[in-house]
């Protein structure tokens, strides 16, 4: 999983942080203490972390997770992280 990206609303800077969708790697979402949840009339799932968007980005870089780019798209902010290939 090389690339992540993670939102929350403006006026929810302090959280919950949209971390990942139903695809998301399990074990990476346990360890940023995500809870997988479907929004009533959604057809998909999100995982979400009621910490603010600065500690999942600290504990991302912890992983190795870089900051691509960031911006606002209406009343949501959105981080694009990336993490180096690693050899398996």
């Amino acid at each position: 999983m090389p690339y992540m990206l993670i939102s929350t609303q403006i006026r929810l800077e302090t959280g919950p942080t949209m971390v990942g969708d139903e695809c998301s790697d399990p074990a990476m979402m346990s360890y940023l203490g995500a809870t997988k949840t479907t929004m009533l009339g959604n057809n998909f799932s999100e995982y979400h972390v009621d910490e603010p968007p600065r500690l999942v980005l600290d504990k991302l870089e912890k992983l190795g997770y870089k900051v691509v780019t960031m911006t606002g798209v209406g009343q949501t902010l959105v981080w694009c992280l990336h993490k180096e290939a690693t050899d398996f």
